[in-house]
């Protein structure tokens, strides 16, 4: 008799970089409660997107991360895509943003902010 196999999926990372950013804006609100929500949706020039918001709901099948007292979710929709990431912060000549270094993208744009698996 065999044993099926258990998939335990990859973490997602926090890099300091973001830890500290959160960190930062969750101060800026005064709001203890607010975490940063990581997700994907469809669109972009690539066929799907990263989206970042604050959030202060947990819902049941998030995966919650927490970090040097930071936290971060990912809802349940996205985590597969995403499993195995890197969540950092970026400040350069194009801005300051969120990004994720996403080692299952088979191809990315050229802004970074969609992906195709």
């Amino acid at each position: 008799m065999t044993t099926p196999e258990t998939f335990t999926p990859q973490a997602v990372q926090i890099t300091n970089n973001a830890v500290a950013k959160v960190r930062s804006l969750v101060e800026e609100e005064a709001n203890d409660d607010l975490k940063l929500r990581v997700f994907v949706t469809g669109g972009g020039c690539s066929g799907f997107q990263y989206g970042f918001t604050f959030d202060e709901l947990v819902a049941e099948d998030d995966a919650v991360i927490e970090k040097d007292g930071i936290t971060v979710v990912v809802d349940a929709m996205s985590y597969p895509y995403i499993a195995g990431s890197e969540v950092d912060y970026e400040e350069g000549l194009q801005g300051s943003k969120f990004v994720v270094q996403n080692p299952n993208a088979n191809s990315t744009c050229g802004c970074g902010s969609s992906f195709s698996i």
